[in-house]
């Protein structure tokens, strides 16, 4: 690291970090790639129940990392199906395809951290159309991001627990 000097923040609980989002999910945008010279970023998602939080894609780019904070998250990762609890972590490597979801009915929340940063400017443009995404546009608009997004895949998945996407 250069001797570039970073002002020292804490983002405490109460604080007003960026919360943006599309259906079921919010996202809390804690600390973008551009606040760490594009190491990682890190981002809060705030399910409601049955929300799926993304189709089934896989990124080319970046590894992610989702912590469980509260309730249940369900995920499918290269094709192996799996519920995380509070105090679990997901480890979802580039090059793997993979869908997550709130897998309880009561809301749930996880912190995601993704490496290199960058892939959470998506989530952000998600967020700021009027309407949701047809899915060509979806496939369209993630692309640029070196992110495959297989659909045929999301809805069995979509049937199977009852989500809401």
């Amino acid at each position: 690291m250069n001797e570039q000097s970073f002002a020292v923040r804490i983002l405490a609980a109460g604080d007003n970090a960026p919360v943006l989002g599309v259906g079921g999910v919010q996202d809390r945008f804690m600390i973008d790639g551009a606040d760490t010279e594009g190491r990682f970023a890190l981002v809060q998602h705030l399910f409601e129940p049955k929300a799926l939080a993304a189709p089934m894609h896989r990124h080319h780019d970046e590894d992610e990392y989702t912590f469980v904070l509260t309730g249940r998250i369900g995920a499918v990762i290269e094709g192996h199906e799996v519920v995380a609890e509070a105090g679990d972590l997901l480890f979802k490597p580039r090059g793997q395809w993979h869908t997550f979801w709130n897998a309880g009915d009561e809301p749930a929340s996880c912190l995601e951290l993704i490496s290199p940063g960058g892939l959470e400017q998506l989530f952000r443009y998600f967020a700021t159309l009027a309407e949701p995404p047809t899915p060509e546009q979806l496939i369209e608009l993630a692309a640029p991001y070196h992110c495959d997004i297989d659909l045929e895949a999301t809805f069995p998945v979509l049937e199977r627990h009852g989500l809401v996407f």
